[in-house]
């Protein structure tokens, strides 16, 4: 791959500019009879399933992370129409499918399970001695015969 065919997303990642597909498409909501004649929103289409730039474990970690906008077809669909132009919408929907790449980039640390330590334990039976003790204050005494 050529340098001119390869998108930047931020933290080390790139991706293919032909896993991309942009469609115009027309815009709901107010804008008076502009909404009516411009396409102004923008729908980008990321191939997910065929894009070779990203590792299978950050793929899955970004399949799960684009929760529904995934398609059957293995589709990232994100469309942007907050904006009355299409040149921001266009900015718009490139800047929302790079946050959820370099988000999916993300590897959380897996946890090892530990052992609660002696003093740890200590203080939660401490805690629930002082519990029982302040109930215990609160009852009723009942004066036996």
């Amino acid at each position: 791959m050529t340098e001119q065919r390869l998108l930047d997303v931020g933290d080390g990642y790139h991706i293919d500019k032909d896993d991309i597909h942009l469609d115009f498409i027309r815009a709901s909501g107010p804008g008076g009879q502009n909404v009516n004649k411009v396409s102004s929103a923008v729908q980008l289409r990321f191939d997910l399933a065929g894009n070779t730039s990203l590792k299978e474990g950050h793929k899955a970690r970004l399949a799960r992370a684009a929760g529904s906008r995934l398609t059957n077809s293995g589709e990232i669909v994100l469309t942007a129409d907050r904006f009355r132009t299409q040149e921001r919408n266009r900015e718009d929907a490139f800047e929302r499918l790079f946050a959820l790449i370099r988000q999916a980039g993300y590897v959380p640390k897996v946890r090892k399970a530990t052992r609660p330590t002696l003093a740890s334990k200590k203080r939660r039976l401490e805690g629930k001695k002082q519990r029982s003790s302040t109930k215990k204050m609160r009852s009723r005494k009942t004066i036996e015969y």
